[in-house]
């Protein structure tokens, strides 16, 4: 039997409209952030420092003319932003963030063990519906966009499942509410008795986060990954033929794919929501900013890949030392 509680824990917070909320809040500091690394101001004028310029923005998609080109696969093309945004919504689910009837508590809306491979399985499905929106549109920067999309899929979703299988071998489950658990009790041992093998342990998570960065990015789509959209060469790629609410639904469900890869982050490699004296809400808005934030720099600090070295760079560097993270792991759990 489904409570009020329940609804409005799915509905409300920490459901839905409090990920589109923060999904806005992390499109305008991710701007912001970026502007100020270009010298530039970024939004600045709807709201307290422009902060209301992502609603503005989605709000005039959606009033914006919705076109479907005549020689584009329909119902492809249709569906596929939806989907995309409700993949991203749905994986953001699976993530601690705060219980909503106890103030201190971050349990999931969504929990189940092997929830982490269905988080890995979405993000998977989500870079499968963007080749399919691309490559329904019948127009060749759409499928030259796709074409990337799917690439780049070979260069960074093997680094990707292999860095979060790290944390999952460590805490012995594949339930990212366990991983958490794991983290805030080994942190909490290595306090109380700190070890050589406890740190080596901290520097092999520390690689690992650093490499499912690198990884997230691509994921994203953002510089310098962002080949498959190239407004420059490709005239964005494969979204050029979207518009009206269409677009509106791509645009946000990029945002919520952003608050899925912080919070991922998060889950895996920075302890989760979990924080002394805070509630859990206040520490994963502090976690996942400080990952946007690192996402946005280097975003903004980094030219454009060509696609031929996104792969290549990807399996010389990410791979080999995504496996070699994992072996680290691997030794240290048999010693710890």
């Amino acid at each position: 039997m489904v409570s009020i509680s329940d609804v409005i824990s799915i509905v409300v917070f920490p459901g839905a409209l409090f990920i589109i909320a923060y999904a806005l809040y992390c499109n305008w500091l991710s701007r912001k952030t970026i502007a100020r690394l270009q010298n530039r101001r970024g939004p600045m004028h709807t709201g307290p420092a422009g902060i209301l310029q992502p609603f503005a923005d989605l709000v005039k998609l959606l009033a914006k003319e919705d076109i479907t080109p005549s020689a584009a696969n329909r119902a492809l093309f249709i569906s596929a932003p939806v989907v995309i945004f409700a993949l991203a919504l749905s994986a953001v689910f699976v993530m601690p963030i705060q219980s909503l009837t106890n103030l201190y508590a971050y349990t999931p809306i969504v929990s189940f063990e092997g929830d982490l491979i269905i988080v890995l399985l979405i993000c998977s499905l989500i870079v499968l519906n963007v080749f399919l929106a691309g490559w329904s549109s019948s127009n060749a920067f759409g499928a030259i966009g796709a074409t990337r999309v799917a690439l780049a899929t070979l260069a960074y979703e093997i680094p990707l499942v292999l860095l979060a299988l790290g944390p999952a071998i460590m805490a012995g489950s594949l339930s990212i509410n366990n991983i958490v658990a794991w983290e805030v009790a080994s942190v909490q041992n290595f306090i109380a008795a700190p070890s050589i093998w406890g740190l080596m342990l901290g520097v092999a998570m520390f690689v690992g986060f650093c490499i499912c960065i690198l990884s997230l990015l691509a994921e994203l789509e953002m510089r310098p990954f962002d080949m498959a959209e190239a407004e420059t060469e490709i005239v964005h790629g494969w979204q050029v033929e979207y518009s009206g609410k269409k677009l509106a639904l791509l645009v946000l469900g990029r945002d919520v794919k952003i608050v899925l890869a912080s919070a991922l982050l998060t889950s895996l490699f920075l302890g989760g929501p979990a924080g002394p004296i805070l509630p859990p809400i206040v520490w994963f808005i502090l976690k996942t900013t400080f990952c946007v934030l690192i996402l946005s720099n280097l975003s903004a600090l980094f030219a454009r890949f060509r696609i031929d070295q996104m792969l290549r760079w990807a399996w010389q560097y990410l791979t080999p030392l995504a496996v070699l993270q994992v072996m680290a792991i691997v030794a240290l759990s048999g010693v710890i």
